[in-house]
């Protein structure tokens, strides 16, 4: 892929960073879900199409039906609702991935959008059939909530790939 002019090389991500994140993004969505809260974001999400935006040979729908699996059982709500919900937004990612690293972090914002928006509506939609429950007004800030989120954590998941800015003879780039 051609890079776009004036957008710095980034090292290869490590693996073990990216399990470590999404496991962090799990435990603060299990802590998050404890609120019982319906309007705060679901930080799993925004990471994992973070990552399968940046990575995705390394995090795909496999690992979000995972993901969303081990949501369901700890929300104790229908096995799949999340996991469904994650997989499409991970397909709609894997998609659209080289049209959103063109732009930068606060660009991207227009572009994951529609995906928070999709998988709210995809979630909202399995609860309404399944348990005949309308949203409630204050879930419908989730995926705007999610999108604001996305340039901060955008920002703390690039931080360990950037290169330093001084030269020096053991780097050559």
């Amino acid at each position: 892929m051609i890079m776009p002019a004036g957008k710095p090389l980034l090292l290869p991500v490590n693996p073990r960073f990216i399990a470590l994140s999404l496991l962090a993004a799990v435990l603060l969505n299990m802590l998050l879900g404890l609120t019982g809260q319906a309007w705060l974001p679901d930080i799993l999400a925004v990471v994992l199409v973070f990552w399968t935006v940046h990575q995705p040979r390394r995090v795909g729908m496999f690992t979000a039906f995972l993901l969303g699996l081990a949501l369901d059982v700890h929300e104790s709500s229908l096995l799949g609702q999340n996991a469904l919900s994650y997989v499409c937004m991970s397909y709609l990612a894997a998609l659209m991935h080289r049209r959103v690293q063109w732009f930068p972090l606060r660009e991207q914002t227009v572009q994951v959008l529609p995906l928070f928006v999709f998988a709210a509506l995809l979630e909202w939609t399995t609860r309404l059939i399944v348990q005949d429950a309308w949203p409630h007004w204050s879930q419908m800030l989730c995926p705007l909530l999610q999108t604001a989120l996305w340039p901060l954590l955008g920002a703390v998941l690039l931080a360990p790939q950037r290169r330093p800015f001084e030269r020096d003879n053991i780097r050559p780039l």
